[in-house]
């Protein structure tokens, strides 16, 4: 069945928390709504490269709404 995830390893970031996988990609989901974000997986990468894609992704929700 699946993956056996350890919430103690969640780390915050942001108003998300980024829940390690075992197969080295992330779990990205809001630690609250209203969602800024919809709950996504990484690739396999490391914690700052999770973090960069978080501010990025969150960055081009802030240009979106401008836009609009």
């Amino acid at each position: 069945m699946g993956f056996v995830m350890n919430h103690s390893e969640a780390i915050r970031y942001r108003g998300f928390l980024l829940l390690p996988q075992n197969n080295q990609s992330w779990l990205v989901r809001p630690e609250r709504s209203p969602m800024a974000l919809l709950p996504f997986r990484t690739p396999t990468c490391s914690l700052e490269d999770v973090k960069a894609l978080l501010d990025w992704r969150l960055s081009q929700e802030s240009i979106e709404i401008k836009v609009a």
